[in-house]
Formats: structure tokens, sequence, C-alpha cells
């Protein structure tokens, strides 16, 4: 699996003119699931996400991490981070089949609220508006084969 996590201080998501999504301090995570990912990658994924340690301290260094902060998480599936760039067209072939993604997506979910994190969602294969106010700014990349 893969995720794009930016630290935030609010972020949104609506879908069709709705809020389907919304949080304050936190985390906005974009995630993909991969072909031949399984929960295994999954909960790998949400326990890293959760436990890293990006907010600041009282001595302003990037040392707490989500639940450290009492934050919560904008969980919003982003197919194109599977994204294969080598011409100018992106391809998506190495992104998981839609009903897998989708189970994975929900499973990712999951994890991050038994890991104790409130979390918002995006639609899973809507056409999202998405609205933040990047905190920092903090933008991590995370892939579960590169550990």
């Amino acid at each position: 699996m893969r995720a794009l996590i930016q630290r935030v201080s609010s972020a949104r998501v609506t879908v069709d003119e709705t809020v389907t999504g919304e949080i304050g301090n936190g985390l906005l995570v974009f995630v993909c699931a991969m072909k031949g990912d399984s929960e295994k990658e999954s909960e790998w994924l949400a326990r890293k996400i959760v436990n890293l340690r990006i907010f600041r301290d009282d001595a302003d260094r990037m040392n707490r991490s989500l639940v450290d902060v009492g934050g919560s998480a904008l969980i919003v599936s982003q197919f194109t981070l599977a994204a294969e760039t080598k011409g100018n067209r992106p391809g998506f072939s190495t992104a998981a089949p839609p009903e897998e993604g989708k189970r994975l997506y929900e499973t990712f979910s999951a994890n991050f609220s038994a890991l104790g994190v409130a979390v918002a969602n995006g639609v899973f294969g809507a056409d999202m508006r998405v609205e933040l106010a990047n905190d920092g700014p903090v933008t991590i990349w995370l892939d579960t084969t590169s550990g």
C-alpha cells in the first residue's frame, strides 16, 4: 500500500456539495492499495502512520505522534498514487482492482480506529474535492514495499 500523509490544522472532503469527512488538527491520509496487498500491509501502514512522530513537542521539534496530540485522521482513497509515469500519460495497472482496493481502504480506516484515532473518510471511487490547511508544511510519502 502507498500513502501520502499531510500534517494539517484542518481538512475536509466534499462529494456532490456534501461534506463527507472533516477534521481539525491531525493527518490527511491519501491511500492506495496496490496489486498483491493484503490486510498485513494495511495493518502495518496504519500502525506506522499513527505512530509517526511528526507533530511538534514543547521544544518545537517533531517528536509527537498522532495519538500523542489527540489528533484525527481524514482518510481518502486515491488510486492515482499508483501512477506509472514512463510516458506522458500515467498508467495505473499496479493499483489493486476496485473491489479489492475498496476492501483494503475500509480495512485501513478500521485499523486507524482500532489504534485509538478518530477517523473521517472520503468516499471510495467518488469524484472528491479535498481542502486542507497544511501545517508546516509536512508531507510524507510511505510505501509498504520500502519499509
